[in-house]
């Protein structure tokens, strides 16, 4: 697939780095030119620096791997609001909730996966990516295993089957819960194991196992 990654951190690295791995072709957008072409030539194998909407303009896929404050400047300089990312499955893993505490900062029953697709019209927003830190797409799997298991929601199959195939190809394994009205739910659950991981409980202990 072409993907374009729109961000500079650690989760474009991550992924693009495993995205790259399994074959495909991923090119940086980022708010810095030159952020984007020192990742870009960090992940190596053709990848390129780009501006943001080039980025995005005829990929298979897009990441929009942002802090959630910075998501709608990003995607107004991708050229979103013009629709670009019409018919584009755009992966939202971003988490709008409070430092340290876990409160989301979203409206009452707002989600930010609904709020991208109306910054983005036409686009197939998937919720994915949302809960585990760069570093799980890094580390090396067990036996094996799965490294997690994605919990996503969308609207488009065929949106959600391209996600479900980048799952996979970063050693996920992919578990759609619904359509994008989910997506505050799991929203929520980012808040739930963000508050308990930094009072310093483990979320592990806090859902129960079951058999």
């Amino acid at each position: 697939m072409r993907i374009g990654i729109l961000g500079t951190g650690t989760l474009a690295a991550a992924l693009g780095e495993g995205w790259i791995r399994a074959g495909h072709e991923v090119s940086i957008g980022g708010r810095s030119q030159v952020k984007a072409e020192k990742l870009a030539e960090r992940l190596g194998h053709g990848t390129l620096a780009v501006p943001p909407r080039e980025a995005v303009t005829g990929r298979d896929a897009v990441l929009l791997a942002v802090a959630w404050d910075g998501v709608e400047d990003m995607l107004e300089l991708a050229g979103a609001a013009d629709g670009v990312l019409a018919g584009t499955p755009l992966i939202d893993p971003t988490n709008a909730v409070a430092h340290g505490v876990g409160d989301l900062l979203t409206g009452e029953g707002e989600s930010m996966a609904k709020r991208i697709a109306g910054l983005a019209p036409g686009a197939h927003v998937v919720k994915a990516f949302h809960l585990f830190p760069a570093g799980r797409w890094t580390s090396p799997a067990d036996d094996g295993r799965p490294r997690a298991t994605v919990a996503m929601c969308g609207d488009d199959p065929a949106a959600l089957r391209v996600v479900g195939e980048l799952v996979s190809d970063v050693g996920g394994a992919p578990a759609t819960l619904g359509s994008l009205d989910r997506a505050r739910q799991l929203e929520e659950v980012a808040g739930f194991v963000i508050g308990l991981a930094f009072a310093g409980v483990d979320p592990n202990s806090a859902v129960p196992k079951v058999t």
